[in-house]
C-alpha cells in the first residue's frame, strides 16, 4: 500500500511545475504520472494499422514521488502521510499536520 495512489490530489514540491497541482493517474516504482504536471512535446510516427496521425502529440511523463506531496484541503499545501489502524481494525492513512483521516 503505497503513500500516494491512483485518484489522489497532489501539489508538486520541487521542479518546473513546482506549485502545480493535479490527479494521479497512475503510479510506478518510485514515479507518478500525474495529470497536467510534467507535460512534454513528443513527435511520434504515423501508425496507419492504429489509425494514429504523426506530428507533435503532448504527453504527460512520469515524475518522481519524492517531488510530490499529497494535498491537504483544509491546510491548503502539501502533506506527509502516515499509516494508523483504525479500532475496527483498517489501516487507514492520516495527515501528519492535523492527523486527519485521508481515506474515508
Amino acid at each position: 500500500m503505497g503513500k500516494i495512489r491512483k485518484g489522489d490530489e497532489v501539489i508538486v514540491l520541487t521542479g518546473k511545475d513546482r506549485g502545480r497541482r493535479g490527479t494521479v493517474l497512475s503510479v510506478g516504482e518510485g514515479n507518478a504520472v500525474v495529470d497536467g504536471v510534467n507535460r512534454v512535446r513528443k513527435a511520434t510516427k504515423p501508425n496507419p494499422l492504429k489509425g494514429t496521425a504523426g506530428g507533435l502529440v503532448d504527453k504527460n511523463m512520469p515524475i518522481e514521488l519524492s517531488n510530490i506531496a499529497l494535498f491537504n484541503a483544509v491546510t491548503g499545501k502539501g502533506d506527509r502521510v502516515g499509516y494508523r489502524v483504525l479500532e475496527d481494525g483498517r489501516k487507514v492513512r492520516f495527515f501528519k499536520s492535523n492527523g486527519e483521516v485521508v481515506d474515508a
